[in-house]
């Protein structure tokens, strides 16, 4: 008997150009120096931008016109957070539609708020004056750091292999424990 045929659950992806990898030396490509945000500081900006669109709407009828405001607005979010401009619209693939938009809206507060450590704005700004203190750290080490909160100096060099010897074990560990604090007061 054949195996029942699912259909595609994602948008196909160009495979990288390149040799990017985040391994123990950082190969991020064209990303390389790109700044990165956490999980944290990514929720915080889609829904600041997701609440004035809602305002806005309220302000401008829900004809075509208006929703090509707010749809705008949705990819914007999406791109600041996750550099989706260059799969919206190719030759081979149209445009997302308002419902795939939506959707895929929803699916990334969702993520984010699942996985997003810090909820309250000063602690997210917090979290990013203690990583931003580290310049030894690339930005995307310290994007990791703060959206995996690691326990450990072991662990975060596990998971983050290119940290091995850029950042000594207790200084890591140090700034690892300033941002444990940081989610023990109301995150």
């Amino acid at each position: 008997m054949a195996t029942p045929q699912h259909a595609a659950t994602s948008r196909s992806r160009e495979a990288p150009q390149g040799d990017e990898e985040a391994s123990s030396e950082l190969r991020l490509g064209e990303f390389q120096n790109v700044d990165a945000l956490t999980h944290s500081e990514a929720a915080l900006v889609i829904n600041a931008l997701v609440a004035k669109r809602r305002v806005d709407r309220k302000n401008v009828n829900e004809t075509d016109a208006g929703w090509l405001i707010v749809e705008a607005e949705a990819y914007s979010c999406l791109d600041l957070a996750f550099g989706y401009h260059e799969t919206l619209a190719t030759k081979e693939e149209p445009a997302l539609t308002r419902p795939q938009t939506r959707r895929i809206l929803q699916k990334t507060t969702d993520y984010l708020e699942h996985f997003a450590r810090f909820r309250r704005k000063e602690n997210v700004e917090a979290v990013e004056r203690l990583l931003t203190a580290h310049k030894e750290l690339a930005k995307f080490e310290r994007a990791q750091l703060g959206s995996l909160c690691c326990d450990t100096a072991e662990e975060a060099k596990t998971l983050i292999p290119s940290l091995t010897d850029k950042i000594t074990d207790d200084d890591l560990q140090e700034l690892l424990d300033e941002i444990t604090k940081l989610m023990g007061y109301g995150s």
